[in-house]
């Protein structure tokens, strides 16, 4: 049975039904989503409140959650267009700071789950069903078409983002425009191409359930009913959890793109090591140091789990609007 998910009661008096009420509560989530990942400490090989990179730093992160507000309060009204709310959500995002590609990953996961839940709120429900809203996202995905694609290639430039190649489509060649325009292939039809090596493409193509699994992790762990440990009011140590378990579970394909599927799989392997005591009962308190170990040395190495710190902010976001508090 789907997760039920529920409006903050203290907010309905905001949520009345009209769009003008929906899509800022909608996009106050997406900022919240985006601010508490950052912040969350220590996140193995990511930046946080305590971790910056020499070019890109935690303060960068910040700008850019608050910089998307308008982008995705316009997502919330949107049932199409997919493709260049990403691009602009890209501009916004460049615009407010100088550390480069922050959340584009996260971008693209999210623009589509905010287009749902706007779609669905807008029909006066306060409650509904995770997988409502993720099959809502799917179906605003699948409708892309190629003005989608095409102002999603041009997103990359401005992000300034690492990627694999797309088959006969080079992300990093303008000529591929061109060819998407007269192929006809859309957006969705580019995240199928990607599937199997791009973790973000196969949220798309599979209907967003990692995310979906996420959110409601993060929903049940504030619950108290994940199963897995009581963290009361300790959202910090939940994301970090949730954080680990993704990670344990799914081969992130941004450390994959920058080194290798080897490097990618011993890094999920670690994070499986490191939950295990906790699962047989240690507690996370417990977890801690070996938590920071793993931090140091994916930080002294240069891996940095994108992805899924990604996977991490949609799940948020569907948490909070799932009425999670902290």
């Amino acid at each position: 049975m789907s997760m039920n998910l529920e409006v903050n009661p203290l907010l309905l008096a905001e949520y009345n039904g009209s769009s003008d009420r929906i899509a800022p509560y909608i996009a106050r989530c997406v900022q919240l989503a985006m601010a508490l990942e950052v912040s969350a400490t220590p996140k193995p090989g990511n930046i946080d409140r305590d971790h910056n990179y020499e070019d890109t730093r935690y303060e960068h992160f910040l700008a850019s959650a608050v910089s998307v507000y308008p982008v995705m309060e316009n997502a919330a009204k949107s049932k199409n267009g997919v493709g260049t709310l990403i691009k602009h959500a890209v501009c916004e995002s460049v615009k407010w700071q100088s550390g480069g590609n922050t959340h584009f990953g996260a971008f693209i996961l999210l623009v589509p789950l905010v287009m749902a839940a706007g779609n669905i709120l807008a029909q006066g429900k306060r409650i509904f069903t995770l997988d409502e809203l993720t099959s809502c996202a799917h179906g605003m995905v699948k409708n892309t078409d190629p003005t989608d694609a095409v102002e999603f290639y041009k997103s990359f430039r401005l992000a300034g983002v690492r990627v694999n190649g797309v088959d006969e489509f080079d992300m990093q060649d303008a000529g591929s425009i061109g060819s998407l325009q007269d192929r006809n292939v859309t957006l969705y039809d580019l995240m199928e191409i990607s599937k199997g090596y791009d973790l973000i493409a196969n949220e798309w193509t599979s209907g967003f359930k990692r995310c979906a699994r996420c959110g409601e992790r993060l929903l049940r762990g504030m619950n108290n009913t994940a199963g897995d440990g009581d963290f009361g009011s300790n959202i910090n140590d939940l994301i970090v959890y949730t954080f680990l378990k993704t990670l344990s579970e799914n081969r992130d394909t941004f450390i994959q793109t920058k080194f290798d599927a080897q490097t990618a799989d011993y890094v999920s392997g670690r994070a499986r090591g490191i939950l295990s005591g906790f699962v047989e009962g240690s507690g996370f308190n417990a977890r801690h140091p070996s938590i920071q170990q793993f931090d140091e040395e994916l930080l002294g190495k240069g891996i940095n789990p994108g992805s899924t710190a990604d996977i991490i902010i949609a799940g948020l976001f569907i948490a909070l609007l799932g009425g999670m508090g902290f």
